[in-house]
């Protein structure tokens, strides 16, 4: 997997831009990052009418940009390069894409807000979009990557997911945790006892894990659990688990594959990126 050397954080004038930018600074030092661009959009056909005459008097993108490049300066502590892009488009989703390619970034930071804050950047058409993986910050992320989880099914597109984590392995002290939340399929349930049933598929992952760390993990992971998610959802366990756990650091692939506990990693990657997680969620492309 290519090393992250161009990053692009999304800023959108709201309170959560201070800590993506501190977070920005301590992921691009940690990865010896070369590039970091900080990209808003004025969607100016949204208070243009409103306000136009009073935009006809003044240089909007100069006011914004000094205000971005002021609070970067007194943040951005990282030894690396940084520039500041302001554009007005339509489509904000549309023109990250655009300098994703542009810049050839391989990390995607935005902020993870929420409700009562608003959405901010974070849809799943970007999750869609772009070709770089995506890191989401909550507010009370801690700059900090001590514990790191890693959501797998022990399928092939998993693997993308311990292979960036590996990047992180040789720059920092960390403990690799994997994570596999599993249902019995209710399909088997008028037929077989759920005790049975239990007893057959713990067995059958372990087995699986064994064999999948081996073969295909460069380092395996120090822990690896095997969570029962009783009557929730894969997604809705995850985040009573990362609530009560408190990691530093999820991560997941953006696709997944079926097997016995039914869990696609693609459709909870889904999921999670619409909760207002208290953990950042990395979305490895």
């Amino acid at each position: 997997m290519e090393n992250v050397k161009n990053i692009l954080v999304a800023l959108d004038l709201s309170s959560i831009d201070n800590h993506l930018i501190e977070y920005s600074s301590y992921l691009a030092e940690k990865l010896e990052v070369d590039n970091v661009y900080f990209v808003h959009n004025i969607k100016k056909y949204e208070i243009s009418e409103l306000f136009e005459e009073e935009l006809n008097q003044v240089n909007l993108d100069q006011l914004i940009g000094d205000e971005l490049n002021e609070k970067i300066e007194n943040r951005f502590k990282a030894n690396a390069n940084w520039e500041v892009l302001i554009s007005e488009d339509s489509n904000t989703e549309s023109l990250i894409d655009y300098i994703v390619n542009k810049y050839q970034i391989q990390l995607t930071l935005v902020g993870n807000k929420n409700a009562k804050e608003g959405t901010g950047v974070v849809t799943a058409k970007l999750l869609r979009l772009l070709k770089c993986s995506i890191l989401s910050i909550p507010k009370t992320a801690r700059l900090s990557l001590n514990n790191i989880w890693v959501g797998t099914d022990f399928s092939g597109h998993s693997r993308k997911s311990f292979q960036f984590v590996e990047q992180l392995r040789s720059k920092l002290d960390l403990t690799v945790n994997a994570v596999h939340v599993y249902q019995v399929p209710i399909q088997f349930s008028p037929y077989v006892p759920k005790a049975d049933a239990m007893v057959k598929i713990e067995k059958h992952l372990q087995q699986k894990s064994t064999k999948y760390f081996s073969k295909f993990v460069i380092s395996k992971p120090e822990n690896t659990e095997l969570i029962y998610a009783k009557d929730k959802s894969i997604s809705e366990k995850f985040l009573v688990e990362i609530e009560k756990k408190q990691p530093d650091l999820v991560v997941l692939s953006d696709k997944g594959g079926n097997n016995i506990s039914s869990l696609l990693i693609g459709s909870l990657t889904e999921e999670l990126f619409d909760e207002s997680l208290t953990a950042p969620l990395l979305i490895v492309k």
